[in-house]
C-alpha cells in the first residue's frame, strides 16, 4: 500500500466532501500519522472510513467505546471546536492517541483521560514515538470529574453520550467550547456547548453522526407507565 497515497485519499475523498475546509485541520491530517495509532493487526484499515477496534473483538471492543472513531469525525469535531494555540484541553476517551495527538499539536497543553489502563500505556507510547510532549495521558474515569481538576478551554469528548454531562460544563472557562455527540441510536446530533458567561452557555447542534458510548456516563430511563 501507497501510504502517502492512502492519506491523500482519505482526506480528499473522506474528509474534504464531509464540510471539512479549515486548512489547519487537513494539514495536521497530513501531519499526524494515522497508521502510528492504530493496531498492527488493522494497519491495513488505517485509512478506511470505519471505527477500528483497539483491543479484543472488533465488535465487543466498539461496544465499550475501546475503538479509532472514522477519521471524519475526528476531524469535523476538531474543526468544529476551533482549538487555538493558547487553549487547554480535556479529552475524555484517549483511545490509542490520536485525537490527543492532533489536539496537542493545535493547543498549548491536552489533558486526555482514559477509562481502560491498558490503552492508557499503549496511547502513552504511542504520543511519545509521535513525538508529542504537551498531552498527559491519565487513567481516570471521565464521568467522575468535578471543579478540583481545573478549567479548560476546550472538552472533546471522543464518544457519544445520551446527554451533555453538566459536570463537564462546569470545567470550561468563559468563552471555552465543548463539544460531544449526543443522542441515541439510531440518530444522534454534534453538539457545541459554549460557556457565555459565568451562568449561561449556548448551544449549537449541527451533523447527524453514530458513535460507540463513552463509559458511566448517565442514560436517561425510557422506562413509561
Amino acid at each position: 500500500m501507497n501510504i502517502e497515497q492512502a492519506r491523500f485519499n482519505m482526506i480528499e475523498q473522506q474528509i474534504r466532501p464531509w464540510h471539512v475546509s479549515d486548512a489547519t485541520v487537513l494539514e495536521l491530517l497530513s501531519a499526524v500519522k494515522r497508521e502510528d495509532f492504530v493496531p498492527a493487526a488493522h494497519k491495513g484499515l488505517a485509512f478506511a472510513d470505519l471505527e477500528i477496534p483497539l483491543m479484543g473483538s472488533g465488535d465487543e471492543a466498539i461496544a465499550k467505546g475501546q475503538c479509532m472513531l472514522e477519521p471524519r469525525l475526528d476531524a469535523r469535531m476538531l474543526q468544529d471546536l476551533c482549538v487555538r494555540p493558547n487553549d487547554a484541553v480535556l479529552e475524555i476517551g484517549t483511545g490509542s492517541g490520536y485525537m490527543a495527538a492532533m489536539l496537542g499539536k493545535l493547543a498549548r497543553r491536552v489533558l486526555t483521560l482514559e477509562i481502560n489502563e491498558d490503552l492508557v500505556d499503549i496511547a502513552r507510547s504511542n504520543l511519545r514515538y509521535a513525538g508529542i510532549s504537551n498531552v498527559e495521558v491519565r487513567h481516570a474515569d471521565g464521568a467522575q470529574l468535578d471543579a478540583a481538576d481545573g478549567s479548560f478551554d476546550v472538552i472533546a469528548m471522543s464518544g457519544s453520550v445520551a446527554e451533555i454531562p453538566h459536570s463537564l460544563l462546569s470545567l470550561l472557562k468563559v468563552g471555552g467550547r465543548l463539544g460531544a455527540i449526543v443522542g441515541d441510536d439510531p440518530i444522534m446530533r454534534a453538539t457545541i456547548v459554549t460557556r457565555t458567561s459565568e451562568t449561561e452557555f449556548s448551544t449549537v447542534k449541527g451533523w447527524d453522526t453514530l458513535a460507540p458510548r463513552l463509559q458511566n456516563f448517565p442514560e436517561p430511563s425510557h422506562f413509561k407507565l
